[in-house]
């Protein structure tokens, strides 16, 4: 999972050079994001605990390392300082998100969980309204029902038996989670939130070291960890987090929405894991609203401002 619930300082305009760089940064997050639920189901370690542990670590060290290569010692102190009590309760956010995402793969399917995760800025949306009484243009309210109407109908199967109450609560608080990262986000933009990823993975796995009942795991187990750490949750945090500074955050979020298509995919390709009838016709509910949602938001931008007016307003 990921930095794809902030929102970067305001930075010069990208050459169109810059902008070709950020596509393809924001492509390669979402791609290497989309193969975290094929590889957790690859692991043979029993307890989720030893996997957050691990998956937390990982990243923890990629992060560093990233950091400490693109902004120095010096650069890298300079950012934790700045990030505040906003950086740290993203962190929060973060390592409740991530761990919930390894413990809800034992209760139920990846695509439940993913798919839950596609109506996240419709629901941060929604939390700002309530928390901070941003205005919501009508398309965004008819969005935000259809996503609401889509994890119903997700969560539906918990009452039959078919799915465990636990696992769809877990992916819907997974949701909730990264929403909440977002509304803070936005309200302290000028607050880059590397360090607080960082701070989150770091969280997450002192967190696990006392519930796991053990660290050992099989050389085999350690490998995909530390893809599943490093390359899957690391590599694309750092390149979602540079990639998204340089194009608009409308074409970001629909570049990220390959993670919610892809994901299942494997899943079902790799472990033959194939998403129940509720899943899908909601998880397409969820997609349908959210690229709506974007289309029309990308219309909105490039229409022409009216005569009299200094631009277009920021997108919900």
């Amino acid at each position: 999972m990921s930095e794809s619930t902030t929102r970067p300082e305001a930075l010069p305009a990208a050459t169109r050079g810059e902008e070709r760089l950020g596509y393809a940064l924001v492509f390669m997050s979402a791609l290497v994001w989309s193969f975290g639920g094929a590889i957790a189901r690859t692991l043979e370690a029993g307890d989720s605990w030893t996997v957050v542990f691990w998956r937390s670590t990982w990243a923890a060290a990629f992060l560093l390392a990233f950091m400490l290569l693109r902004d120095g010692p010096r650069g890298t102190l300079v950012l934790f300082r700045k990030m505040g009590l906003p950086g740290l309760a993203v962190g929060l956010c973060f390592a409740c998100a991530s761990t919930s995402f390894i413990v809800a793969l034992g209760y139920t399917t990846v695509a439940n969980i993913v798919l839950m995760q596609a109506g996240v800025p419709l629901i941060a949306a929604l939390m700002s309204w309530l928390i901070f009484r941003e205005s919501i243009a009508l398309p965004t309210w008819l969005a935000i029902g259809a996503v609401i109407a889509g994890v119903a109908i997700m969560v539906s199967e918990s009452f039959t038996g078919d799915v465990s109450p636990i696992g769809d609560g877990l992916a819907l608080f997974i949701a909730l989670a990264f929403s909440t990262a977002t509304v803070i986000t936005r309200r302290f933009a000028h607050v880059r939130m590397t360090p607080a990823t960082f701070l989150g993975t770091v969280i997450a796995a002192s967190f696990a070291a006392t519930q796991a009942s053990a660290f050992a795991v099989t050389t085999t187990d350690m490998a995909w960890l530390f893809a599943f750490g490093a390359l899957n949750l690391g590599l694309g945090l750092a390149c979602f987090s540079y990639g998204a500074r340089l194009i608009p955050a409308a074409f970001a979020a629909l570049i990220g929405t390959l993670e919610t298509v892809l994901g299942p995919v494997w899943v079902w390709l790799f472990h033959d894991e194939v998403p129940s009838s509720r899943t899908i016709l909601g998880g397409t509910v969820i997609f349908a609203a959210l690229l709506t949602h974007i289309g029309l938001e990308l219309y909105r931008q490039s229409r022409p401002a009216k005569p009299g007016t200094t631009g277009m307003p920021i997108p919900n």
